[in-house]
């Protein structure tokens, strides 16, 4: 049994991404331990690249990231949720990635799977391949992490929009998590 860290992003109380988070982690359970970080709820601030935290292994700035980054350390895998703003992750999701920059020095770190979902009112499959560059980015940072892939909910709008064969495909996508 695998400790699963799952990193929502999206500001809508009911939105699609929650939604879909919320099928993917009832598959994930059937396997793994899950904790979910709901950044949306937290004091986050901007990291502004002093880079002291390579040093001191610790963020300088007081925000709720002292919180959850020993969860996000010390996860065997991580998914990350995000609706996909203008081609990319949420500002929001890029803004803690940033602020996990605290976890690039340490010997300690044992995640070393990272996967996404994503969602987005385009039905292009391609819609996706910009905010999996910006994750890849992030995950070629950390040797011996690897980013091993997504699930996407295409064409959703709205909570509306989404049907049984979504809510399926993210059910099976965390049950498919070994």
């Amino acid at each position: 049994m695998k400790k699963v860290t799952v990193i929502t992003s999206s500001l809508r109380a009911k939105s699609t991404s929650k939604t879909l988070m919320n099928e993917m982690v009832k598959g994930l359970k059937e396997h793994h331990e899950v904790k979910i970080i709901d950044i949306s709820r937290m004091n986050l601030k901007y990291c502004i690249g002093c880079m002291t935290c390579q040093d001191t292994g610790k963020c300088v700035l007081n925000d709720d990231v002292k919180n959850v980054i020993e969860d996000v350390n010390s996860a065997d895998t991580l998914i990350f949720v995000t609706p996909i703003y203008y081609y990319s992750v949420s500002g929001q999701l890029k803004t803690f990635l940033d602020r996990m920059n605290p976890l690039y020095p340490r010997e300690d770190r044992k995640f070393k799977e990272v996967y996404a979902l994503f969602t987005c009112a385009d039905d292009d499959p391609k819609a996706t391949e910009k905010p999996t560059k910006a994750i890849e980015g992030w995950v070629e940072c950390f040797d011996g992490v690897e980013y091993k892939g997504y699930y996407d909910g295409l064409a959703l709008n709205d909570v509306g929009d989404i049907t049984e064969k979504d809510l399926k495909g993210a059910y099976e996508f965390g049950k498919s998590i070994k």
